[in-house]
């Protein structure tokens, strides 16, 4: 269903693709990998002249522009195919108010912007980008509080509540994205908390389950299971996980049960069983499958003919990342889905993290960075006959 290069890769370069695929031989090389991610910290550090390089190379592929105007053309590109675009202001690990307040109006320009353009249908935040890590991670282990980190709670959850309410009064629903989960309880409670209070009538505000943590399945049973008996509706982003290494890490470290499945199939199952139980509640559920991977994607188009939903509801998308997966986007759109991709945008500085964490995350998935070089070599091969 999802092979055809020529859709897939209709409004890519010749220049296009050969840089596409110089990234992601080098971002399969687990080594050169890692020694460039280090080289890239070294010289932010000692402040070398090196955003150029990255702008014009990994940055230009994974990234719309440095500003929302910027990203336009982006914006349109995707559109000629009907994509969709999610708009993501990719800074991370800030720490200051100043930042946080920064992100939230960037979150709130960026839905005023989608209000105005039926190309953009969601918009999208991360929590660590409207305050601290470790106060989230004290208001998730229910630790006692300072006076001024209850202050700092109470300002964040303001910047959610304002996001959330202009995504309702905008009618732009908004994703809470996920991370890591020593800190996610408190996104869970605040994001239950802004459904039941927006979701009334239709679906606004969006939670991500990271279906690598094997209690996503059981936690997504009794939310629908609170839905039903509180009468509101859920909106649900599905996708693997971005914190694979990182938790089982910290869960050898710190000596707890490690919160997230050490076989992939097991991820897999889950993903599966999670998008299964999302359709067939889907008279109360909006889902986005957030997923690269090909059997997951076919078994929704399965389950939608097997519910007889329509391809374009609207409570239900396809959704992969700017520069990745593009037989899935492309494919999925030419045959009449919802299919929106996640734009990062930001100045090069502040996008780096994101750029660095998201090649970590690709080193480790070798039959993703295989099937990406796969497509770009069939596209190249297609081209020259």
């Amino acid at each position: 269903m999802f092979d055809n290069t020529k859709v897939a890769f209709k409004d890519k370069t010749d220049k296009d693709l050969s840089r596409a695929y110089f990234l992601f031989k080098t971002i399969s090389n687990p080594f050169i990998s890692k020694t460039l991610t280090v080289f890239v910290k070294i010289a932010l550090f000692f402040k070398l002249p090196i955003s150029g390089l990255i702008k014009a190379t990994v940055y230009k592929h994974f990234c719309g522009g440095t500003t929302i105007e910027d990203s336009q053309k982006t914006i349109d590109k995707l559109w000629k195919a009907h994509i969709g675009t999610i708009l993501d202001f990719s800074a991370e690990g800030k720490e200051t108010k100043e930042d946080f307040n920064r992100a939230m109006n960037e979150t709130i320009a960026s839905i005023k912007k989608a209000n105005m353009e039926s190309s953009i249908p969601f918009s999208v935040f991360k929590p660590t980008g409207l305050a601290r890590f470790s106060l989230l991670e004290k208001i998730s282990n229910n630790s006692e509080l300072s006076e001024n980190e209850k202050l700092e709670q109470s300002d964040f959850e303001n910047r959610i509540e304002n996001i959330c309410k202009t995504a309702s009064e905008n009618k732009v629903p908004v994703f809470i994205d996920a991370e890591e989960s020593w800190i996610q309880n408190a996104i869970d409670e605040i994001a239950i908390r802004m459904m039941k209070k927006f979701n009334q009538k239709e679906v606004f505000i969006f939670n991500t389950l990271q279906l690598y943590r094997h209690d996503r399945v059981k936690y997504l049973e009794d939310i629908l299971i609170t839905a039903r008996e509180e009468e509101f509706f859920i909106g649900l982003k599905l996708v693997r996980g971005a914190y694979h290494e990182q938790e089982i890490d910290r869960a050898k470290k710190e000596a707890y049960k490690c919160p997230v499945h050490l076989k992939k199939e097991n991820t897999d199952l889950d993903y599966n069983q999670a998008l299964t139980l999302c359709i067939e509640n889907i008279d109360i559920v909006s889902v986005c499958a957030g997923t690269h991977n090909e059997e997951s994607s076919i078994l929704l188009v399965d389950l939608l003919e097997k519910y007889n939903i329509s391809k374009d509801d609207k409570r239900v998308y396809f959704s992969q990342l700017l520069g990745m997966s593009d037989h899935i986007s492309y494919n999925a759109a030419k045959k009449g889905f919802n299919v929106v991709k996640y734009v990062p945008y930001g100045p090069v500085k502040d996008v780096l993290p994101y750029l660095i964490r998201r090649a970590k995350e690709n080193t480790s998935i070798a039959g993703q960075m295989s099937r990406e070089l796969t497509n770009i070599i069939e596209e190249k091969k297609r081209r020259k006959k």
